[in-house]
């Protein structure tokens, strides 16, 4: 785990949540199940297989080397995510965590959940997603499918957005996304629908059409989404929903899926739809295979 504590030696305690080691992008031999985020004040280290009471010792004593140099006098607040038989167990290690946890990104400020579930209420790879957006935003109405805490439509209001239209299963996931709004003093141009998409077609096509659109699944979500399957259902709507000229970001997080995927399910069943780029994601997320990262793929209406 040498490369983790080398990490951990040169990190900076800067304002913006971001990730500190990437160990999931094999880039570094013998550490793909470590994973730091730094979500202030606290640290998150994650590992996807079983620690030893030894190896925590040493981010133990590594973390607290470099916060007293960072911040000196200052407590250490640290919590350890262990997701290694497919349910997680989270222990606060050192420290302690707000109990309401706000943190920042480019300016926005969002709640964030560090010791309960795998997902914490702001998805650290998606930053350049939500940056692209923030400027592609101005006067345009934006469809956000599977909004989750709805940070896409933060950024989308604080880019000029004529409204937002926020749509997810969960309802909890969409309160607190009402909460992040409130917490950036966002004007009231926000629709919180806790819908599955695949019946609210008629509702949404209501609301559009569409300058701006992004979809950002699960990969698979039995019961909900399924990618192999449901992508494709997905990409089939966005003519009718899509202005004129208008942008949608294709989003999909699964190591087994390449963009060659999401290229070849464009040309079934939306051909029109003409690919702009791939949206480059975070240094810190750098995979020794791209194809197996997040892949965020911009297209326009031709």
């Amino acid at each position: 785990m040498q490369a983790l504590l080398n990490a951990i030696s040169q990190m900076h305690n800067t304002a913006d949540a971001h990730r500190v080691f990437h160990g999931r992008g094999g880039m570094y031999p013998g550490c793909e199940h470590w994973a730091l985020d730094w979500f202030a004040p606290v640290w998150v280290l994650t590992s996807f297989k079983p620690a030893t009471d030894d190896e925590l010792a040493q981010c133990q004593s590594a973390l607290q080397a470099r916060w007293d140099t960072l911040a000196p006098g200052e407590p250490l607040n640290w919590v350890f995510q262990c997701r290694a038989t497919g349910q997680t167990e989270t222990r606060l290690m050192a420290g302690s965590v707000p109990e309401v946890h706000v943190v920042t990104e480019q300016g926005a400020r969002y709640l964030v959940h560090v010791m309960r579930g795998q997902n914490h209420g702001l998805f650290l790879d998606m930053a350049h997603g939500r940056e692209w957006l923030k400027n592609h935003a101005k006067h345009e109405n934006v469809l956000n499918l599977f909004a989750y805490t709805c940070a896409f439509s933060v950024a989308a209001l604080q880019g000029g957005a004529a409204q937002v239209v926020n749509l997810d299963m969960s309802q909890a996931a969409l309160a607190v996304g009402q909460q992040n709004h409130r917490l950036n003093e966002l004007p009231a141009k926000a629709r919180f629908l806790g819908h599955d998409v695949f019946k609210t077609w008629g509702k949404i096509s209501k609301m559009g059409p569409y300058g701006v659109i992004v979809i950002d699944p699960p990969s698979y979500q039995k019961g909900s989404f399924i990618a192999t399957k449901d992508y494709i259902k997905l990409i089939r709507r966005l003519p009718d929903l899509l202005e004129p000229q208008g942008h949608v970001l294709l989003c999909l997080n699964a190591p087994e899926l390449d963009t060659r995927f999401l290229h070849s399910q464009v040309a079934e069943a939306a051909p029109a739809l003409r690919f702009v780029e791939r949206l480059a994601n975070p240094v810190a997320f750098v995979d020794i295979d791209p194809e197996k990262s997040l892949k965020v793929l911009h297209y326009q209406n031709a």
